[in-house]
C-alpha cells in the first residue's frame, strides 16, 4: 500500500513525495505531529497531513525532490549505541509488547509504523519519517552506501530500496555478526504481522536486493573510528532458544567454572540449567538468563600466559570480529597481539589483558 502527497505549486511547501514499499508514505519536514498530544490513541499519516495543511489537493504529478527540499534529516551526531537502545524502546513500548507493524499509522511518539518509520525514529530524523527509498538517497544526507557487508557495525542499516513492488521493500538494522563466518547477524526489524523485533537475520549478506548503508551522523561506540565505548555499551542477553558466538562464550565460561556442558553455541535445557546453577551459587536472581548481571560474575580476567576455557571464549569473541584465532584455550603471542588490537580500535587501554571493560566491549559493541 503506498501513499502519495501531492501539492499545487501555490501551497509553497517543502515536501519529499516518495513511494515506498513495505514502508509507503512521505517524509514532511515543518509538519507539527499531532501524536505529540496526550492521547494514547495512534494516529494516522493522513490525520497529520489533513491537519496540516487540509484536504489532499488535486495534481497532475507528484512533486520530484530536489537535493535542497531534502529537508529531513538527523539534527545531531548519534553513538551506535544510543541508536539501538532506541531501537530496544519499541520492544516493549506498546504496554510490554511490541509496537504493531503498519503502512498507515503513526505511534504515539509521531513515527510511522512501518520498517522505515521505525528506522527514522532510531535515528531522531523528522516525523512521520523517511521511507526505504527515502533513507537510501545520498541527498537527504541521512546514509552513505557502504562498498560491502564485510563493513557493517553496529547500527549500520539493510536496505532493500530496488524492489520493483514497493510493498515489499524493506530496511534493518544492523546489531552485531552472529557467527565468525557473518554467515548471520543479529538485528532489529519492524515487520509484518509480529511487530518490532531482535532477531538472527541472513537476508541482506548474499546476492539479494540488500544493500548495506551507514547513517551520517553515526559516531563513536562501536559505529566507526577509535572512539571509547558509550557507557551505554550492553551486555547481550541470552536465553533459551539464543544461538551464536555469545552463547558459545557464555558455554565455555560456565565450562571454565566447572560446568559440564557442550559449548555448541545453542542455549539450550542444559545450558539454562548450568545457568540456574551458577546464578545460585552466586546469590543471583535464578531465572535462567544470561544478562548483565551474570555476565559480570561469570566472565573471568585472562591475559597472557593464561589457559583454559575461559581463554577459548576470549578467542571465540575476538575470531568474531576476525582475527582468525585458534581457539585453542593458550593466550599465547597471537592472542595478545589480536587482544592488543581490538583495545587500540575501540578507545582501551592496549594492555593485552582481558578484563572486564574489554570483555564487556567484545560482547557488546559489535
Amino acid at each position: 500500500m503506498s501513499l502519495r502527497t501531492r501539492l499545487t505549486r501555490r501551497a509553497q511547501l517543502t515536501l519529499i513525495g516518495l513511494t515506498a514499499g513495505g514502508v509507503a508514505a512521505a517524509a514532511i519536514a515543518v509538519v507539527p505531529s499531532l501524536a505529540d498530544n496526550d492521547s494514547s490513541e495512534p494516529v494516522t499519516v493522513a490525520a497529520q497531513q489533513d491537519a496540516a495543511y487540509g484536504p489532499e489537493p488535486e495534481a497532475d504529478s507528484e512533486l520530484v525532490a530536489q537535493p535542497n527540499e531534502l529537508t529531513t534529516m538527523a539534527t545531531a551526531s548519534l553513538s551506535p549505541d544510543t541508536m539501538i537502545n532506541r531501537a530496544r524502546t519499541w520492544l516493549t513500548a506498546n504496554s510490554g509488547k511490541p509496537v504493531p507493524y503498519s503502512m498507515e499509522r503513526v505511534w504515539k511518539d509521531g513515527y510511522r509504523q512501518d520498517c522505515s518509520g521505525y528506522v527514522s525514529m532510531t535515528l531522531g530524523l523528522g516525523k512521520p519519517g523517511l521511507n526505504t527509498v527515502g533513507l537510501a538517497d545520498s541527498r537527504n544526507g541521512v546514509t552513505k552506501r557502504l562498498s560491502s557487508v564485510s563493513q557493517l557495525k553496529k547500527g549500520d542499516l539493510l536496505i532493500d530500496y530496488r524492489t520493483d513492488d514497493g510493498d515489499f521493500r524493506h530496511v534493518v538494522i544492523f546489531e552485531k555478526w552472529a557467527n565468525a563466518s557473518h554467515s548471520a547477524y543479529w538485528a532489529y526489524e519492524q515487520r509484518g504481522t509480529y511487530g518490532t523485533t531482535h532477531r538472527q537475520l541472513k537476508y541482506g549478506i548474499g546476492n539479494d536486493n540488500y544493500d548495506p548503508f551507514r547513517p551520517v551522523k553515526l559516531g563513536g561506540g562501536g559505529g566507526g573510528g577509535t572512539q571509547p565505548p558509550a557507557p551505554s555499551v550492553s551486555w547481550p542477553t541470552l536465553k533459551s532458544g539464543s544461538q551464536g558466538a555469545d552463547v558459545r562464550s557464555a558455554q565455555q565460561l560456565l565450562a571454565s567454572r566447572g560446568y559440564t556442558l557442550d559449548a555448541d553455541g545453542v542455549f539450550g535445557p542444559k545450558t539454562r540449567s548450568a545457568v540456574i546453577r551458577f546464578q545460585n551459587a552466586q546469590s543471583l536472581a535464578a531465572d535462567g538468563v544470561v544478562g548483565k548481571n551474570t555476565w559480570s560474575k561469570l566472565i573471568k580476567t585472562v591475559q597472557y600466559g593464561s589457559s583454559g576455557q575461559a581463554v577459548k571464549a576470549a578467542q571465540t569473541q575476538l575470531n568474531v570480529y576476525g582475527y582468525g584465532l585458534e581457539a585453542d584455550g593458550a593466550f599465547g603471542a597471537k592472542t595478545k597481539s589480536a587482544v592488543v588490537a581490538f583495545q587500540k580500535k575501540h578507545g582501551l587501554q592496549a594492555d593485552g589483558v582481558v578484563g572486564p571493560q574489554t570483555w564487556r566491549t567484545l560482547l557488546g559493541s559489535r
